[in-house]
């Protein structure tokens, strides 16, 4: 597996982005976009889906990496749901709900994916890991 340096080099985080703007883009149009509680909520969710990804690779070690893909992996949940209800309502028609559906769910299953790894993984994080020139106690 390759090294991933910063959160913007994980696949996961590169879909849920594209998932994040084609959200946008369908809540933009027709009756969607005059529904503005839903139409803020289905914003809000989707992007934090990638937002929860970005800051827990940030933190820099593995338990809260997994805690925040955890979060993220709700707000998929969160997302998928309010597109039912924007289907439901009539904002979205059958065809859009069908593939931004399945976009979620293979979105949640990377995310499971990730935090299966992540679990068995003996790597701790970033943030745990020492030059080799540092030291307990000495000055620079």
């Amino acid at each position: 597996m390759a090294k991933i340096n910063s959160f913007e080099d994980l696949e996961v985080w590169q879909k849920a982005r594209e998932f994040c703007k084609l959200i946008h883009e369908l809540s933009e149009s027709g009756t969607f976009a005059k529904d503005y509680s839903r139409k803020d909520q289905i914003n809000r969710s989707s992007g934090s889906i990638m937002d929860n990804i970005a800051e827990g690779f940030e933190r820099g070690g593995n338990r809260e990496f997994i805690q925040f893909l955890s979060y993220s992996k709700g707000s998929c949940g969160e997302a998928r749901s309010q597109l039912y209800r924007a289907f439901d309502k009539t904002h979205i028609g059958q065809t859009e709900f069908d593939v931004m559906k399945e976009k979620a769910i293979e979105l949640s299953k990377q995310l499971s994916g990730l935090i299966g790894y992540l679990k068995k993984s003996e790597f701790k994080g970033e943030k745990f890991v020492r030059e080799p020139s540092e030291s307990y106690g000495s000055k620079s």
